[in-house]
C-alpha cells in the first residue's frame, strides 16, 4: 500500500505537472509543423484539424522557389552569425582571460560597463550605429551586421567565460611556464584546451542570438544581404498572413539550431555549469 501511496503521489506530484509542461512547450512546435504541411483548403477552412487530412509539402517547394529568395536568406545568416560567432569569440575570450588573470586598474569598473551594457534595449544602439554604418560605407553589406551584433554579445560572452577562468588555478600556466612556456603559449597549450567547453557553449549562444536577431538585420540589410528573420517578415503583408510559407519557413530555420544543439549539447551543458558556486 505504501508503495501505491508513494507511486500515486510521484505521478500527481512531479510526472504530471512535467507531462503538462512539456505539452505546453512543445505544441506550438507541432503546430508549427502542422500548419506547414496542409492543403491550403484546410489551412483557411472554417473547421480546425489537429492533424491534416491530406499532408503536402507544397509550403516547403514554394518557400524556395516563388515569393522571396529564402535560399539566399539562408546563406546570408549563416555567412552573419558565423562570422560574428568567431569575431565575438574571440574577442571575449582574449579579453576574458585579461580580466581573469591581471588586475589593473579600472578592471572593476570596465566589467560593470560590460555587465550594465546588457541592461539597456539594443534598440537604443540603432540609430547610432546606423550613422557609423553608413559612413564606413558598409550599410547593406554583412559586416555591418556583424559589428552590430559583437556590441551585446561580446559583454555577456565575457562575463560567462570569467566565470569558468576564474576556476581553474594559477598553478596550471605557471607549471608551464616554470617548463619554458610563455604566457601566450602558457594560454594557448593549457588554458584553452580546458576552455573549450566554456567556449561551446558561448559560441552556441552567440549563434543563436545572431541568428535570429531581427531588428538590426531589417534597418541594415536590403533584398540581396537580408537573414531570414527578415525573409520571414516579409511574408505578413497588409493585406494576409502566408501561413503555409511562414511555417515551412520556421521549421526550417530551427533546423540548423536544433542539428548545432544535438552536436554540442554535451559540453554546452558542461560550459554552461562551469564557473558556478560551489558549496
Amino acid at each position: 500500500m505504501k508503495k501505491r501511496h508513494d507511486l500515486a503521489k510521484r505521478i500527481l506530484f512531479l510526472y504530471l505537472p512535467l507531462f503538462v509542461l512539456m505539452v505546453f512547450i512543445l505544441f506550438p512546435f507541432y503546430w508549427t509543423f502542422v500548419t506547414s504541411i496542409k492543403p491550403e483548403e484546410e489551412l483557411y477552412g472554417a473547421v480546425v484539424t489537429y492533424w491534416p487530412r491530406s499532408v503536402t509539402f507544397e509550403a516547403y517547394s514554394k518557400l524556395f522557389t516563388t515569393t522571396v529568395n529564402f535560399l539566399q536568406a539562408m546563406k546570408n545568416s549563416l555567412i552573419v552569425a558565423a562570422s560574428t560567432t568567431v569575431v565575438s569569440l574571440t574577442a571575449s575570450t582574449l579579453a576574458a582571460y585579461a580580466f581573469s588573470r591581471y588586475h589593473f586598474a579600472g578592471r572593476k569598473v570596465l566589467m560593470s560597463i560590460f555587465l550594465c551594457n546588457n541592461m539597456f534595449p539594443t534598440v537604443l544602439l540603432l540609430i547610432p550605429l546606423y550613422t557609423i554604418m553608413r559612413r564606413l560605407g558598409l550599410l547593406y553589406q554583412p559586416a555591418s551586421l556583424v559589428l552590430s551584433y559583437t556590441t551585446f554579445t561580446i559583454p555577456f560572452s565575457v562575463w560567462l567565460l570569467i566565470g569558468f577562468l576564474n576556476d581553474l588555478p594559477m598553478s596550471l600556466e605557471e607549471a608551464a611556464m616554470v617548463d619554458g612556456c610563455n604566457r601566450g603559449q602558457a594560454f594557448v597549450k593549457i588554458v584553452l584546451p580546458i576552455l573549450v567547453p566554456s567556449m561551446v557553449a558561448t559560441g552556441v549562444y552567440i549563434f543563436m542570438q545572431s541568428w535570429n536577431e531581427y531588428t538590426f538585420a531589417m534597418m541594415f540589410t536590403n533584398n540581396d544581404t537580408r537573414t531570414i528573420p527578415v525573409a520571414l517578415k516579409s511574408l505578413i503583408g497588409q493585406l494576409g498572413v502566408q501561413w503555409d510559407l511562414l511555417t515551412a519557413g520556421g521549421i526550417i530555420t530551427i533546423i540548423p539550431v536544433c542539428i548545432m544543439f544535438f552536436f554540442a549539447q554535451k559540453r554546452l551543458v558542461e560550459g554552461l555549469t562551469a564557473g558556478a558556486v560551489k558549496g
